[in-house]
């Protein structure tokens, strides 16, 4: 286990996945981040990576090969090495190997950094293309957090405040995988009421444009709350497992998205899939606020 802390916040990850496993105030030791009963889902803050979401069949294809992967593809369940750890951050790091080149053909670094400043923990994915040729991939986040907040009121209690640059665009999944066809046009702000039926249709996903967006999860019955405000990430899904009465909401901002339902399986046409030139690095990022 490893721990960041300052004055205000303290913060745990773990080597298995590089996972995000709690965000407390010190001040009443007050917990934000799920802490993963398997009755609801035994996860916390995954990381996703080659892939976000599902593909069709769990299959793509790649130079003619048929490859496999499961959502959600397999860092979380890799072990990372803590490459670093300064006062206010440590870096983690997953690199290919033949296990991981059976099903995704790539040579690679994940790096996971985190860093705590104040009462904010930014979590950057810095992806390093190790090979000599052009790597395909995406990669997001996936933390729950504690509905209600430190008990406070009832889950249907809260919103989410979505603040928006601009419009965006609602991706509604079917099954799945994202039925594109259907995509609607949504305002800048908006509030999604933390009601089950809310979730319905599984997560809320929506393309976003790529400079900061914020979304705040609130409620009058709580003087505690908290923000994930994300760029270079140009979706995010919100979601907790309906019909489970489940006491998280997840707010997970991604780089890319499952396949559409008209998907045809092509890694290089993947709707969302990122292309990364031989031996670049890229980098995007997104905080956590609390209070």
């Amino acid at each position: 286990m490893f721990t960041l802390k300052n004055d205000l916040v303290t913060a745990c990850f773990k080597a298995q996945g590089a996972e995000l496993t709690s965000l407390q105030l010190n001040d009443g030791e007050v917990e934000f981040l799920w802490q993963g009963d398997p009755e609801f889902w035994g996860r916390q803050a995954p990381v996703l990576f080659p892939f976000v979401g599902r593909l069709k069949d769990d299959t793509y294809r790649f130079e003619g090969e048929d490859y496999h992967l499961p959502q959600h593809g397999f860092a979380r369940d890799q072990v990372f090495e803590m490459v670093q750890q300064t006062d206010d951050s440590v870096t983690f790091s997953l690199k290919s190997s033949e296990t991981t080149k059976a099903n995704y053909p790539f040579d690679f670094e994940l790096q996971i950094v985190y860093r705590l400043v104040g009462s904010a923990l930014t979590t950057t994915y810095r992806v390093h293309n190790t090979g000599e040729y052009t790597m395909y991939y995406s990669v997001g986040g996936h933390p729950a957090f504690n509905v209600p907040i430190n008990g406070q009121g009832t889950f249907e209690d809260y919103n989410l405040t979505v603040k928006f640059s601009d419009e965006s665009l609602f991706l509604p999944l079917a099954g799945p995988n994202i039925a594109v066809d259907k995509k609607e046009v949504v305002e800048p702000h908006f509030t999604v009421p933390l009601l089950r039926e809310v979730f319905k249709g599984d997560a809320l996903v929506y393309a976003t444009p790529l400079n900061q967006q914020e979304i705040i999860l609130s409620s009058e019955k709580t003087p505690h709350r908290l923000s994930v405000s994300y760029e270079k990430l140009p979706y995010v899904g919100l979601w907790s497992p309906y019909p489970k009465e489940a006491p998280f909401v997840c707010i997970e901002p991604w780089l890319g998205i499952a396949d559409t339902t008209d998907a045809t399986g092509e890694l290089t046409e993947k709707l969302g899939i990122q292309r990364l030139a031989s031996h670049q690095v890229a980098e995007s990022s997104y905080t956590i606020t609390i209070k």
